[in-house]
């Protein structure tokens, strides 16, 4: 459907998904550069996907993994039933999303509508604040007080950010349209923090302190809860433009089916290889080890892994955590300007925990003769579990609880603690909201849980922008056009959640990767079809929007 909203901008209004689509595919490589080497430094989304186009177009992708491949898609199956999965990272994914759904789709995978607060997939929700619990089918069956702050969201929404007017433009592929609107947001939020246009905004001017507090508990959306309130106010306004908040979807068996289709699918359409070949087969399975060192050797990259091997390219793409550029990872000074090391290290990222146990069946269905309703609900609440989820496998196979979903602060007081006093702190919580209800008596085996932040390969679950973040992310994006930096500089690519505009949704981290395949290709002297420009070929005329530093 070409007349729907997709993540056509705001930043970089370019159509990801009619390039991906489209027949002449995304360029072509000279005949004496197929099969030259690359190096993929992380099997991500965002590096599976740059493998997988990167080998489509004749070159050789080497993946290097210091784990295992998914990156941030990380579904963790539970030893009672290893079919049953956790997805410790993504979990949700909005149709507008369109390029990363262009590979759900090539791979086959079945998705189900997620089981969101107030949505039908639910299908019943309590919002529960203050020790006091609502119960809701719909969002009409609350309170008025939460219809006034909805209202006041949207209506704030539209004075103040003009959302109606940027989605028309967004889903016509108006890209004149968007970075006229979004030009005037930029200059007049860069610097201003979300809970400020919370408090500011007209729409909220007549409400009272306790209707902030409540949309900082219940959010908007499926998320954009308080702890989100110091963030830059863009990264908020990108997420609700892009429609992300909405039909959101998960992939049934778990979205590390995502990365792992890539390593393992033979494309139909591919030059230089053989048919049959795939990402994994160009490996002989696995990935090469992690990688501890990138320096210049002439007019390669070299990279050492390690156990200390090194191997040179005329070409690397680095997918890894920014920070970990800066730290773990020898990375030649001069590989970058001074001023892109700034935005790498200046990145900063939300904390993020999830704990999930397994039950013998969606139980929570099952009517609670006391109360005539669910056993238990989708819940939102301002205790310590922040979110519960409820997934259902069909009523002959085990469900999953995700028992708490929470970010920063609220992620940070259980870091201490292990899978199973997360657990019980969770189920507390939940017995005081649901008194009837024999939670306890239906869980299988262990509890999962994550925390990103203690992950010294991830440090963190996704990028969060601070007020006066827009240039560092602009260095970061823009970093794939190359053609004016010194030649020290070229050759080196960034792609991945870091260097998205949309961090925490996987479509970003995918438009990097496509914008990176862009890049290598032109290294290599490639073009794309006059009748299907790649990112690169419309950057100066689309591109995002530059500050001055001065």
């Amino acid at each position: 459907m070409k007349d729907r909203l997709t993540a056509f901008g705001p930043d970089f209004p370019f159509a990801f998904d009619d390039w991906l689509e489209h027949p002449e595919g995304l360029g072509a490589i000279p005949s004496d550069a197929l099969g030259s080497e690359v190096a993929v430094v992380g099997a991500g989304v965002a590096g599976m996907v740059a493998a997988y186009e990167l080998m489509k177009l004749g070159l050789k992708p080497v993946v290097y993994e210091v784990g295992r491949i998914g990156g941030r898609l990380r579904s963790e199956p539970f030893d009672a039933a290893p079919h049953i999965v956790a997805e410790l990272g993504g979990m949700r994914f909005p149709k507008s999303g369109t390029a990363l759904w262009h590979y759900i789709d090539l791979l086959g995978l079945e998705t189900r509508d997620f089981p969101n607060p107030l949505t039908p997939a639910a299908p019943t929700t309590v919002i529960d604040l203050e020790g006091h619990s609502f119960f809701a089918e719909s969002a009409s069956d609350l309170p008025g007080v939460f219809a006034e702050v909805s209202d006041a969201w949207h209506r704030a929404l539209d004075e103040v950010a003009h959302l109606s007017e940027i989605q028309a433009a967004m889903i016509r592929k108006d890209s004149s349209a968007v970075r006229e609107i979004w030009q005037q947001l930029v200059d007049d939020w860069d610097d201003r923090t979300f809970y400020d246009f919370v408090a500011t905004s007209p729409a909220f001017a007549d409400l009272s302190f306790r209707h902030r507090e409540i949309f900082g508990q219940v959010g908007f959306g499926t998320g954009g809860w308080d702890s989100d309130f110091p963030n830059s106010m863009l990264e908020i306004f990108r997420v609700v433009m892009a429609g992300f908040e909405e039909d959101q979807h998960f992939i049934v068996g778990g979205a590390e089916q995502v990365p792992r289709g890539l390593w393992n699918h033979a494309p139909d359409n591919i030059a230089h290889w053989e048919p049959g070949t795939t990402v994994a087969s160009l490996h002989s399975g696995a990935p090469r080890p992690g990688v501890t060192g990138i320096r210049r050797a002439g007019s390669q990259l070299e990279i050492e892994d390690r156990w200390g091997q090194t191997r040179t390219y005329p070409a690397a793409l680095l997918t890894v955590q920014s920070w970990l550029l800066t730290t773990s990872i020898d990375v030649e000074e001069t590989l970058f300007s001074q001023k892109v090391w700034m935005a790498l290290d200046r990145t900063k990222y939300m904390q993020a925990s999830k704990t999930f146990v397994m039950v013998d069946r969606p139980f929570w269905k099952e009517i609670d003769p006391q109360t005539g309703r669910p056993k238990m609900s989708m819940t939102l609440t301002d205790r310590n579990t922040r979110g519960t989820y409820l997934i259902d496998n069909g009523d002959d196979e085990p469900g999953v609880i995700v028992l708490s979903y929470a970010w920063q602060a609220d992620a940070m007081k259980v870091l201490a603690m292990t899978a199973g006093e997360r657990a019980e702190l969770a189920i507390e919580t939940l017995e005081a909201i649901y008194l009837n209800t024999d939670l306890r008596g239906h869980i299988i085996g262990e509890p999962i849980t994550v925390s990103w932040e203690a992950d010294p390969h991830f440090l963190g679950a996704f990028k969060g922008a601070l007020p006066g973040h827009y240039r560092y992310n602009r260095r970061m994006h823009s970093h794939f056009m190359q053609a004016e930096m010194p030649a020290e500089q070229q050759g080196i690519f960034l792609a991945g959640d870091d260097v998205s505009w949309t961090p925490g949704w996987a479509e970003g981290a995918v438009h990097t990767a496509l914008n990176a395949v862009w890049g290598i290709a032109n290294t290599f002297g490639g073009r794309t079809s006059p009748d299907n420009p790649g990112p690169g070929d419309v950057y100066a005329d689309i591109g995002p929007i530059e500050l001055p530093d001065e």
